[in-house]
C-alpha cells in the first residue's frame, strides 16, 4: 500500500518543488520508487527549461538544467511531512547551462521564495558534471567546465554554497581539487556573484599540448566575484621542454591573474618566472578564441637576472649553448590559438644586450680572439690555454617566428673592432647567416704581415674611416659546428661575398 502511495506522491513533489523554485516548465521522463529499509527514489531524464534557449551553439532548444540520473532515500515517515527532509542526492550526468549577460534575467526564477516548496535537501553529491557558461559575442564560443566529482551543501536561502569539486582540465590533462564558497547567487547580475576557495593542480601532462612537455603541479588560492576572480598561485615544473630544443630544464613561477569567469578570460599581472639560474617577468591576456578554437597569449616579457646560456638551454638544440653572459631583454610575446608546436606559432619581437658574452665554440672564439688582437694592430691572438679570450659585447632587435631568430639590427663589439650586421639564426641550430660590416681601429695593411701587409698598403686609403682604421663588408654564415668567418677578403671562402665597394664607402 505504501509502495502505490509514495511513487505518485514523489513525482508530485519533485516537480512542484522544481516548478516552484525555477518558475518554468519541468520534464521528469522515469522516477523509481520502492521501500527497502526506508524510501528508495531512482529518477532520469531530468529537464528543467528556461524562457529562452540559453546555448545557441548546439541544436534545439536546451534546457537550463538537465539531469541524466538521480537517486535518494529518505525515511518512510518523511514522505508524509511538508516539506519532505532528504538528506543527501545522488546526481550522474548534471549539465548546467548558464544563459547569455543578457538573458540571465531568468536566472531570478532561482529564488526560493514565492512558490511551494516540497522538499529540501542538505548535500548534493554530483558526478559527471558539465558547467556551461553561455555568451552573446559571436567570437566567443561557449566556456565549458568538465567537474568529475562535485559535492555541495545547501545550508539556507540566501546562504552560500559551500562545494569540494574535482575539475577536468583539458589541456594539460589534469584533475584541477577545488574548495570553496560560491554565492549567494546574484540573480539580477550573476557576474557580481561572490566566489573563494583554494585549489591543487597537480601530474598536469603538459606533453598534451604540442611542441612542449613536462609535468605540472600548481597550487593556489582565488577570490572575488564570478565576472572578477582574483587568483594567487605557483606552478612548478621540474622537467619543462621545449620540443624544438629538447632540453629538460626547471620552471617556477608565481603568478597573480584576474580571471573572468563568465568568458575565460584570463589577465597576467605579473607572473614571475625561473629558469634554470634566470629570472624573468611577465604580463598580458590570455584570451579565448572561437576560430581557431583556443587561445591567445599576449605578453610583455622583461628579464631580470638572466644569461644568455640559460635562454639558448632552454629554446635551441645546440649542446652547449653558442654563448654564455648576463642578458638584459624586453620583448613582446604572441602565442596565437592553433594545433602546429608552439615553436612554429610563437613569435617574438624585441630588443637585448650582452655586454660581456663568450662564445663556447672554440673555433669561433678563436676567430674573436684574432680579430680583436688584429684590429688592434697587435698581429694574431696568442694560443695556448693561457691565451686570454675576449669577450663581446652584442646588442641588438630580433624577431623570432617560425622557429627563426631574424635579426634587423645587430651590433657587435670587441676591442678594436665594432660591427654592424642583419641576419638570421636558426633555433635547431643548424644555421646562420649574417651580413654586415666591420669598422677595424687598425689599418688593413696593419691586421697582417709580411708580403701579405705590403700589399695591402695601397688599398688601405680606400678603406679607412677619417683618416684612421678600416670599414670593409663580411659575413658569418655555415652551422655550429663549421662556422665561417668572413674577415681575409683574399681567402677562398669569400669568393661569393660581395665586391667591397657594394658596401664600404670609398675614399
Amino acid at each position: 500500500m505504501v509502495i502505490v502511495r509514495a511513487q505518485p506522491i514523489l513525482r508530485t513533489r519533485v516537480i512542484e518543488t522544481l516548478s516552484a523554485r525555477f518558475k518554468s516548465r519541468v520534464e521528469l521522463a522515469e522516477l523509481h520508487v520502492w521501500v527497502a529499509n526506508g524510501v528508495h527514489v531512482e529518477g532520469k531524464g531530468l529537464q528543467i527549461y528556461g524562457a529562452t534557449d540559453p546555448n545557441p551553439w548546439q541544436d534545439g532548444v536546451q534546457p537550463l538544467i538537465e539531469i541524466g540520473e538521480f537517486r535518494f532515500q529518505t525515511a518512510v515517515r518523511s514522505l508524509f511531512r511538508e516539506p519532505m527532509h532528504v538528506d543527501t542526492i545522488y546526481v550522474s550526468g548534471l549539465t548546467m547551462n548558464v544563459p547569455p549577460k543578457n538573458d540571465r534575467k531568468q536566472m531570478s526564477n532561482l529564488r526560493r521564495r514565492g512558490g511551494k516548496m516540497s522538499i529540501t535537501v542538505d548535500h548534493f553529491v554530483c558526478a559527471d558534471t558539465k558547467l556551461i557558461i553561455n555568451t552573446a559575442r559571436p567570437n566567443k564560443p561557449p566556456l565549458e567546465f568538465d567537474i568529475s566529482d562535485l559535492r555541495m551543501k545547501d545550508i539556507g536561502p540566501g546562504q552560500p554554497l559551500r562545494f569540494d569539486a574535482t575539475l577536468i582540465n583539458p589541456k594539460p590533462v589534469g584533475d584541477i581539487k577545488s574548495t570553496g564558497v560560491f554565492g549567494p547567487l546574484n540573480e539580477e547580475s550573476p557576474r557580481d556573484t561572490a566566489v573563494s576557495g583554494e585549489y591543487d593542480f597537480t601530474h598536469a601532462d603538459l606533453g598534451t599540448i604540442a611542441g612542449i612537455g613536462g609535468i605540472l603541479s600548481s597550487t593556489g588560492r582565488y577570490a572575488g566575484t564570478l565576472g572578477r576572480i582574483e587568483v594567487e598561485g605557483q606552478t612548478d615544473t621540474p622537467d619543462f621542454q621545449i620540443a624544438v630544443s629538447g632540453h629538460r630544464v626547471p620552471l617556477h613561477t608565481d603568478f597573480h591573474a584576474i580571471v573572468d569567469g563568465t568568458d575565460g578570460d584570463t589577465y597576467l599581472d605579473p607572473v614571475k618566472a625561473r629558469v634554470l639560474h634566470s629570472s624573468f617577468t611577465a604580463r598580458g591576456k590570455i584570451v579565448r578564441m572561437k576560430n581557431p578554437l583556443g587561445h591567445d597569449i599576449e605578453l610583455g616579457v622583461v628579464l631580470g637576472h638572466a644569461t644568455v646560456e640559460d635562454l639558448l638551454k632552454l629554446g635551441v638544440k645546440t649542446d652547449p649553448p653558442i654563448m654564455t653572459g648576463i642578458v638584459a631583454m624586453k620583448a613582446e610575446l604572441n602565442l596565437p590559438a592553433g594545433h602546429a608546436d608552439i615553436a612554429n606559432r610563437l613569435q617574438l619581437t624585441g630588443n637585448f644586450h650582452i655586454p660581456e658574452g663568450e662564445f663556447t665554440n672554440q673555433k669561433l672564439q678563436g676567430r674573436i680572439d684574432s680579430l680583436s688582437m688584429r684590429s688592434l694592430g697587435k698581429g694574431s691572438a696568442p694560443k695556448g690555454q693561457n691565451a686570454p679570450l675576449v669577450s663581446s659585447d652584442l646588442e641588438g632587435k630580433f624577431r623570432l617566428d617560425t622557429g627563426v631568430l631574424s635579426f634587423s639590427y645587430l651590433h657587435f663589439q670587441v676591442p678594436g673592432t665594432h660591427a654592424d650586421m642583419t641576419g638570421q639564426y636558426s633555433l635547431d641550430g643548424n644555421k646562420f647567416d649574417f651580413h654586415g660590416s666591420l669598422r677595424l681601429d687598425a689599418k688593413l695593411s696593419q691586421m697582417t704581415t709580411g708580403w701579405k701587409s705590403i700589399l695591402l698598403k695601397p688599398v688601405d686609403p680606400f678603406f679607412h674611416k677619417h683618416g684612421a682604421g678600416a670599414e670593409v663588408p663580411f659575413k658569418i654564415n655555415g652551422t655550429k659546428d663549421e662556422p665561417h668567418f668572413g674577415l681575409d677578403l683574399f681567402h677562398k671562402e669569400e669568393s661569393s661575398a660581395k665586391a667591397p665597394g657594394d658596401t664600404a664607402t670609398a675614399r
